[in-house]
């Protein structure tokens, strides 16, 4: 028996030499697919224009159309299509709603479903919802307008849900001892698509008109799905046994979720006030505040294949890296008007550096994330497999949408109320504060390491050499 397990021991460690050292075919088609959505999934939402023409908004120039405020929009809206400004909060929110619900259900019942399935018909849903978007604007005036958004937010949502979730459970059962360092990779086409986005947006809007640039786009991820569909292999497994629940029990997997949920706030609190800070305080042309954000964007991507290599091949730094990364992006959101606390004069260089800084943050905290809950899930008695995959995978796609709900809404209330300033403050406080939760755990749990393994040695130092 013991031979047995020994052989077997022998054989996990070559196969984990073999996967080190040379992917296989599969390997190398699974990170295809993988690339392809991360890029036309990003590319889409950077190209999210607002459903009218720019005239209606009062901005000028192809590329502010891509980069206007949420106010704009609602404001657009409101005036054309007889949305106010509660139901337009309720269009864009739908989508949080179902992404978070949709998120949980795919992750528990993705060996049901089948996890290639999955994958493709999120990539088709959400190709057919980008060119819908695009017709809005040809929809009546009034309820049928309303009606439409709602579906097609909705649509998109459980598209995306699906295809990400049976993404990342595809990812981690593929490359089973390189998550991280897989995940950091693809982080770089994540980052393409949102750079390329808005000038490919802007050019074909300014070229050819509203619709073109969302059916264009729309178009391409449709065509990603038949050749997902003939390089993608099958994946299958037994359905997990165990609850979100069960996860959420283990309390170090419920702080990281905490985690997840404080940065991804941080994250979507830009998306409603950023245009809107930097247009007041340094008198930029719309044009350029694409620019700005492109400090974030950029520093993100390239920062996060390093760490992700770091987390995977030094597995005990992922903990501290989480709480860098939390503490750092506190730190950046703090200046990041700065806080008039500081009393520091806001300068535009220092605004974009902490943009950078912020964006390496996020990598710091977000990359280390999932092979770590991945461990601990493990390590607590969770049966390996597609079905485990499925539910981390869920779960961490809803608390991140969570974050992504609260912090826009959360961050554009405060906005109105306290001004940028203030709120960036506030926001920043959430990651500081659980990351100092998570911090203290850690210390916790390294003491009760060492005093259980010094327990484990007295016993053995107690025990009769020569028992009666």
């Amino acid at each position: 028996m013991s031979g047995q397990r020994t052989e077997v021991a022998g054989d996990q460690n070559e196969n984990s030499r073999n996967e080190s050292q040379k992917w296989t075919r599969s390997q190398i088609f699974t990170l295809v697919s993988a690339a392809s959505l991360n890029f036309s999934s990003m590319i889409c939402y950077s190209i999210l224009a607002p459903f009218f023409p720019k005239e209606d908004l009062g901005v000028t120039g192809s590329a502010s159309i891509y980069w206007s405020s949420l106010t704009a929009l609602q404001k657009a809206m409101a005036g054309r299509k007889g949305a106010n400004d509660t139901v337009v909060g309720m269009i864009f929110g739908c989508f949080a709603l179902f992404n978070l619900v949709f998120s949980l259900v795919l992750g528990k019942y993705i060996i049901q479903i089948g996890a290639k399935f999955m994958f493709l018909s999120g990539m088709f849903i959400s190709g057919w919802s980008t060119i819908l978007f695009g017709l809005l604007d040809k929809a009546p005036n009034g309820p049928i307008f309303i009606t439409l958004c709602f579906i097609i937010r909705s649509m998109d949502a459980v598209g995306f849900a699906g295809s990400i979730t049976a993404s990342f459970s595809i990812l981690a059962s593929t490359f089973p001892n390189n998550v991280a360092t897989i995940m950091g990779l693809l982080e770089i086409f994540s980052g393409l698509g949102l750079v390329m986005g808005p000038p490919v947006g802007g050019f074909l809007y300014q070229t050819f008109g509203y619709e073109v640039p969302f059916i264009a786009l729309g178009c391409i991820v449709l065509l990603m799905v038949p050749l997902n569909m003939c390089i993608l292999p099958n994946y299958g497994g037994i359905a997990s046994k165990e609850s979100f629940w069960k996860l959420l029990a283990i309390p170090k997997i419920t702080f990281v979720c905490l985690i997840i949920i404080s940065i991804s706030s941080c994250i979507g609190f830009l998306d409603p006030t950023i245009s809107l800070f930097v247009t007041e305080k340094f008198n930029l042309h719309s044009g350029y505040i694409g620019l700005v954000f492109l400090g974030f964007a950029l520093s993100y991507a390239l920062s996060s294949p390093l760490l992700g290599y770091l987390s995977d091949n030094v597995p005990r730094i992922r903990k501290w890296l989480m709480l860098i990364g939390s503490w750092l992006i506190a730190v950046s959101f703090f200046l990041l008007g700065p806080a008039p606390i500081f009393h520091i004069k806001c300068r535009l260089w220092m605004f974009v550096l902490m943009l950078v800084i912020s964006g390496i943050s996020l990598s710091l905290s977000g990359i280390p994330v999932f092979p770590e809950i991945i461990s601990c899930v493990y390590e607590n008695g969770f049966e390996e497999g597609l079905g485990t995959l499925g539910l981390v995978s869920g779960m961490f796609g809803a608390c991140w949408c969570l974050g992504s709900f609260v912090g826009p809404t959360l961050g554009g209330y405060l906005y109105e109320k306290l001004g940028f300033e203030w709120a960036a403050f506030i926001q920043g406080s959430f990651p500081l504060f659980f990351g100092s939760l998570l911090g203290l755990f850690f210390i916790v749990e390294i003491f009760q390491k060492r005093r259980s393994l010094s327990g484990i040695h007295t016993d053995e130092e107690q025990a009769p050499l020569i028992s009666n």
